[in-house]
């Protein structure tokens, strides 16, 4: 009799042993089916692309939807600011559509940019920048379009002691534009190497290694039309 107790009981004890290590499979294999959310596309900009003049100050900002691979609803946050990399900014709003209609100041230059946030918290990267204008009251002129960075590369490091500054702008009244040029080994520049040059590059040489520059365009349009340029830099080796 006492055989058989001991006998049952080791079938018992072996029956949950195998119960327990089911259990545990079970529970490996469903944490195995867990999917990792993904963010949204980049939105894509409609309107005011770059280079465009808003003649209301209401500005209706658009862009293309982004797409959800979850399907999660997704919301947009977009940034206004007037100066291109965004460290203050006009308006910081969201949008669950994809329009939104933001006051803005007349006669001023802005930048904006947009990205796109699903429900999980998951954000895509911004998109492209795009500058504009608004209409000012009474404005027969209006100013350049900020230059843009074409070389070198910002905060690049290049070879020998000369660089080729090179730059883009544009002009919304199709005012022909000259350029002064700034280049320093301080941020304030305040040596103007080149003044009313009718060329968008400039060849700097004489720098010395190891050493960062700093340089920035002024764009005139020849009306009374200024605008001072971002400050670039770049180092030697």
């Amino acid at each position: 009799m006492k055989k058989s107790y001991l006998y049952l009981t080791a079938i018992l004890f072996t029956s949950i042993i195998l119960s327990c290590s089911s259990g545990g499979n079970d529970d490996d294999s469903g944490s195995g089916n867990e999917t990792e959310n993904t963010a949204p596309t980049v939105p894509v900009q409609v309107y005011p692309l770059s280079n465009t003049l808003c003649i209301d100050n209401n500005v209706v900002f658009e862009w293309d939807t982004s797409t959800d691979k979850e399907g999660d609803a997704v919301s947009y946050q977009v940034e206004v600011s007037e100066k291109s990399d965004f460290s203050t900014l006009a308006h910081d709003v969201s949008s669950s559509s994809t329009s939104r209609v933001l006051t803005l100041e007349k006669g001023r230059s802005y930048y904006w940019r947009l990205k796109a946030k699903d429900t999980k918290g998951d954000e895509s990267a911004y998109s492209s920048v795009s500058q504009f204008l608004t209409e000012g009251d009474g404005v027969s002129n209006h100013l350049p379009f900020a230059p843009e960075l074409v070389s070198p590369a910002l905060h690049s490091e290049i070879d020998g002691t000369s660089a080729i500054l090179s730059w883009t702008a544009s002009d919304v009244d199709g005012d022909t534009l000259s350029y002064d040029v700034y280049l320093d080994t301080n941020s304030d520049l305040t040596t103007k190497l080149s003044e009313d040059q009718s060329g968008t590059t400039y060849e700097a040489t004489g720098l010395t290694p190891a050493s960062t520059y700093y340089f920035k365009i002024v764009a005139k349009d020849g009306n009374g039309g200024v605008t001072l340029g971002q400050v670039w830099s770049f180092t030697t080796k």
